[in-house]
């Protein structure tokens, strides 16, 4: 997994992997999420992808979007 930069200092969000069609995120309180393109769609798992390379506003984004903080396929 790749360190999210957290440009904020304030997010929950430690780390982040993706693919074509998933991403996984580490939080710092609450383990792994992977999302899937076929759960939320692919226009969500294109603003979290852009998101998390640049370093900010994914833990926002998430937790804003109910579709998508509801949304994830496994939790480890």
């Amino acid at each position: 997994m790749k360190t999210y930069k957290d440009m904020g200092g304030d997010s929950g969000v430690i780390a982040y992997d993706y693919g074509d069609n998933w991403m996984r995120i580490q939080f710092r309180h609450g383990g792994t999420y992977e999302y899937l393109s076929s759960v939320i769609g692919t226009m969500h798992l294109s603003e979290m992808k852009r998101l998390a390379d640049s370093g900010d506003g994914l833990g926002t984004y998430i937790n804003t979007h109910p579709d998508v903080k509801k949304g994830f396929s496994s939790k480890s």
